[in-house]
């Protein structure tokens, strides 16, 4: 039977949780997920243990948040003026902003503080800081 190699096309099907047991994302037999091992599509630290399983097997896999989307960053969450807003744009916590910086870039930030004056935003992505385990299938190599 065929092992998975750097280069292959393949079909995953996986449950991604978080430590305290939430999913994240999830890919079944109605909705794989396809890709190229090798081509970056995922972490490095998943591609190495799918590379190596035959068709069907199933791993358990735990990814370690600095292989993942790395730590939470300080300096992603920012403070700005309420002022920076239109005034009748209506702002809440848990709300997502689309936020242009100075230099041009447009940052997806969410809002987790709101005072009279000032609305703090963090931009760190939202499994930061958080190992992920994979329950994942090869459900086939495609080429």
């Amino acid at each position: 039977m065929r092992q998975a190699e750097r280069g292959d096309r393949i079909e995953i099907h996986f449950i991604g949780t978080v430590d305290n047991g939430a999913i994240f994302e999830s890919y079944d037999a109605n909705s794989p997920l396809h890709l190229t091992l090798g081509n970056h599509e995922i972490f490095p630290a998943l591609e190495k243990e799918i590379i190596g399983m035959y068709i069907g097997e199933v791993k358990n896999i735990l990814i370690k948040a600095s292989e993942a989307y790395g730590p939470r960053q300080t300096e992603n969450i920012v403070v700005v003026h309420r002022s920076l807003f239109p005034e009748e744009q209506t702002i809440d916590i848990g709300q997502k902003l689309a936020i242009q910086f100075a230099d041009g870039e447009q940052r997806i930030m969410l809002v987790i503080n709101i005072t009279n004056d000032d609305i703090t935003l963090d931009g760190n992505h939202p499994l930061a800081g958080l190992d992920l385990t994979f329950a994942l299938k090869l459900a086939d190599i495609l080429k």
